[in-house]
């Protein structure tokens, strides 16, 4: 007598059967995680290190615009940039860069702790006014060359990360000598090289104290200011009279 063979079901899948894709999936996020935690911890002292030694060919600022620019107006060209090497700067242009934004520079290690007590009071007690940061040159440096300018704490917490490392493996004369050629002044005109060819049709060398002013004077909005603003005026007078002194130790020669 044969027996009878039971009906085939379909097996689904057994309990606990995703377990281990769930397993690989978890896995595959926490490496993934680690692994770009890893870059953001190491890549910053790395970048940095070159920055010492290295010119930057290019900055993200520099992308940025020229992206925006392009894909605004459909016209699309490579920003004015040109290095200048420190020993070819006039020395009155790093004193009124640090007279009119950053007066601690040769004292503090990156952070002017009282400026950013002082923006974060105004946020506080103003929350509807336009918020004002107390960035040092060191942080502006380190925003320009290798972040963007969109305000959002993720930049604010990678900028003051740069910042650090940038104070630990950078000059002070060489951050200088980064944000001076690095800084926009005036619509996609970056440094103080292409700016004064641009503004006064003559190298960086060549200007007068009040034609170096009239540029730094400039750098809250490049690209709406121009040395004949008013304004501009206003303020490079101020950055005439209250100028500051560099340190011996950064002055190249007695002779520029």
């Amino acid at each position: 007598m044969s027996v009878p063979t039971p009906p085939h079901r379909p097996q689904g899948p057994t309990k606990g059967g995703s377990a281990p894709a769930a397993a690989t999936g978890k896995r595959s996020l926490w490496r993934f995680l680690s692994l770009a935690l890893l870059l953001v911890l190491v890549l910053p002292p790395l970048q940095c290190a070159l920055l010492r030694w290295v010119d930057p060919p290019v900055t993200e600022t520099m992308l940025v615009r020229t992206l925006s620019r392009g894909w605004h107006t459909g016209v699309w060209s490579r920003p004015a940039y040109q290095w200048t090497d420190w020993a070819d700067l006039p020395r009155h242009l790093p004193a009124s860069a640090i007279s009119s934004e950053d007066r601690g520079f040769f004292a503090h290690r990156g952070f002017d702790l009282v400026a950013i007590r002082r923006a974060w009071h105004r946020h506080q007690t103003r929350p509807e006014a336009k918020l004002v940061g107390g960035s040092t040159i060191s942080q502006q440096v380190a925003r320009n060359v290798f972040l963007w300018q969109h305000r959002s704490w993720l930049r604010k917490g990678l900028e003051a990360y740069y910042t650090l490392w940038m104070e630990l493996l950078v000059p002070k004369q060489r951050i200088l000598e980064v944000y001076l050629n690095i800084a926009e002044l005036g619509p996609m005109v970056f440094g103080v090289e292409a700016a004064a060819h641009h503004w006064f049709g003559k190298p960086a060398r060549r200007l007068s104290r009040g034609e170096g002013a009239l540029l730094v004077a400039m750098l809250p909005a490049p690209n709406s200011w121009t040395p004949r603003t008013p304004h501009v005026q206003r303020r490079a007078a101020w950055i005439q009279r209250a100028g500051v002194r560099l340190p011996r130790s950064v002055l190249v020669s007695d002779n520029r």
